[in-house]
């Protein structure tokens, strides 16, 4: 199958870079980035799960954080009731 590419500048670079040290021609490195890519198992196309740690922030200052004028009340360090 013949198409047009365009290639961003960073993977110019990339490809160049390949083809100088595999001795291959640029369809040949496209070629194998392609195959390689597309061949690639699932588990290295998702992403790792990652896990974020909980942390006790103590009580919490206002009653409910609903009543705006509160919480506001709160930040600004006003005795507000």
């Amino acid at each position: 199958m013949r198409t047009t590419l365009t290639i961003d500048d960073d993977v110019a670079v990339l490809l160049k870079r390949a083809m100088a040290h595999s001795k291959r021609s640029l369809k040949q490195e496209i070629n194998a980035a392609l195959r390689a890519g597309l061949t690639a198992p699932d588990a290295q196309l998702r992403r790792r799960k990652t896990r974020t740690r909980s942390y006790d922030a103590g009580e919490c200052l206002v009653g409910s954080i609903d009543d705006v004028s509160n919480v506001l009340a709160v930040i600004e360090g006003e005795s507000f009731k």
